[in-house]
């Protein structure tokens, strides 16, 4: 399973949201580049990246730090955070990303999504962002009023190569993953699923081992509180 340390962006800095609420922020010291560094050096392959301001703003706000981070640490990199066009999508892969996140626009308008992975073969992920099952758009501020299950079925054939699914309602409370909820879509996805959200401690992650069509999953806050050491989470990632 592979062990996606984040890294969430908002003005150059690392931060970590509370349930996705710019105005419950933790802003950290370390830079992105220099977090990213870090994690390289432990000896992790993958990194999650949230472009925050992007998020915001439907722009590639911090593209250049990103490309910074590939091109320094050689590491396959998903991005994710407000990248509504094919324009956008073509940067980050020009940049060396391995994978795109795509969210609210492809939640928004479908085709968009289709279009994407016809164009750009096995780089797009989709990221579902779910309170109480219902899927939410832009970052996190509007409810789509639709079902996460249900989209997922309508677009299980378009040709996505990876699936985060984050419930937001644990993510940065650490109080472990939606597991439950994960494994239903896990089920009935075409493509493998990454967990995401409210990840607590070393038993979270080794719990997500144990459950099916599960490619890895993503631990963000725990690592910056010190809830999890790097040393001991590497030994996890395969």
């Amino acid at each position: 399973m592979k062990i996606f340390p984040a890294i969430d962006i908002k003005d150059k800095k690392c931060v970590r949201l509370l349930k996705g609420d710019f105005a419950n922020k933790t802003d950290y010291k370390i830079s992105p580049v220099e977090q990213a560094g870090k994690y390289k050096d432990h000896g992790f392959k993958n990194l999650h990246i949230v472009d925050l301001d992007g998020a915001l703003t439907g722009e590639t706000v911090n593209l250049d730090i990103i490309k910074d981070i590939v091109g320094k640490f050689k590491l396959k990199v998903e991005v994710g955070g407000g990248i509504r066009n094919i324009d956008g999508i073509k940067k980050y892969i020009d940049g060396g990303v391995e994978k795109v996140i795509l969210g609210s626009a492809a939640i928004k308008d479908k085709n968009f999504l289709k279009d994407a992975c016809k164009k750009f073969p096995n780089k797009i992920a989709l990221g579902l962002d779910a309170r109480d099952g219902y899927l939410l758009v832009s970052g996190w501020k509007e409810n789509s009023n639709q079902l996460s299950l249900d989209y997922l079925k309508e677009v299980n054939n378009y040709g996505v190569s990876r699936l985060i699914y984050t419930d937001i309602n644990r993510d940065g409370m650490k109080q472990s993953p939606n597991f439950e909820e994960t494994s239903k879509v896990a089920e009935i996805s075409n493509c493998p699923v990454i967990i995401s959200g409210g990840v607590s401690s070393i038993d979270d992650v080794k719990k997500a081992k144990s459950l099916n069509n599960i490619e890895g999953i993503i631990v963000g806050k725990a690592i910056y509180d010190g809830d999890i050491k790097l040393d001991e989470l590497v030994k996890e990632d395969a």
